[in-house]
């Protein structure tokens, strides 16, 4: 018999108690595993104490999944699923798969035969299209953007036309420290009617999420320092 790979959501940042953010059911089939395939097993063990996981942290097989890895690397990864050993697969914040390298565990998985379980817990682009109030029958996400100009700009106009011809929210997002320049860029570059939705700290006690058109984000210029190192889901869509 084959296990299931299990995909396990965690916080979107430490301060949150977990009933804040997990349903009973999630917390309690993260606490049956033993095995977890994760980005990074350092913030991986600090998320299953969170969680309070009943079993001593080293006595959990933790294995982290390469930066780019190969097929037989996942294969590799997913031979205990195989054998008949559940699996959890955690990503470094949020829901695996969702903007995150795990997807290609998940692909891989599932040509395999193997079954793919997804439990109920955060995802900060969810979270955020939800409460900016903008287009959500349509909508796309796009990762980081350029980091320096012109090319950056140049992908804010080209989303923006994109935004308008298409009535479509796009999403985005950045490294947090760059917060700050990423927000100049926007409010130089789109027009003064587009509606601009910055969404920080989801889930947490500072959460804040505020959606203006880009005049009105204009007018309020210390807005760049107040986002600066907040982890920040960015929506923009054009009228």
């Amino acid at each position: 018999m084959n296990g299931t790979l299990y995909l396990l959501p965690i916080h979107l940042g430490e301060s949150a108690p977990w009933p804040d953010v997990l349903p009973q059911g999630t917390r309690e089939a993260a606490c049956r595993l033993s095995r977890f395939i994760v980005e990074q097993a350092k913030s991986a063990r600090a998320a299953l104490k969170w969680l309070g996981h009943p079993l001593p942290l080293q006595a959990l097989a933790i294995e982290a999944l390469p930066e780019s890895p190969t097929p037989a690397e996942i294969d590799r990864l997913l031979a205990p699923v195989q054998a008949g050993t559940d699996t959890g697969l955690m990503s470094e914040a949020g829901c695996p798969g969702i903007a995150d390298p795990g997807a290609l565990v998940v692909r891989r998985a599932h040509e395999l035969g193997l079954p793919v379980r997804p439990l109920v817990g955060p995802s900060s682009l969810l979270l955020a299209l939800m409460a900016s109030g903008l287009e959500g029958q349509r909508f796309a996400f796009h990762g980081y953007l350029p980091q320096r100009d012109p090319e950056r700009s140049r992908k804010i106009a080209e989303l923006e036309r994109e935004s308008r011809q298409k009535r479509q929210t796009q999403l985005f997002i950045e490294t947090p420290y760059r917060n700050g320049a990423l927000l100049t860029a926007l409010l130089s570059t789109c027009r003064p009617e587009t509606l601009l939705c910055l969404a920080c700290d989801l889930t947490l006690p500072t959460e804040h999420v505020v959606t203006r058109r880009i005049a009105e984000w204009r007018s309020r210029p210390a807005s760049a320092d107040f986002y600066a190192k907040r982890p920040t889901v960015f929506l923009l869509l054009a009228r």
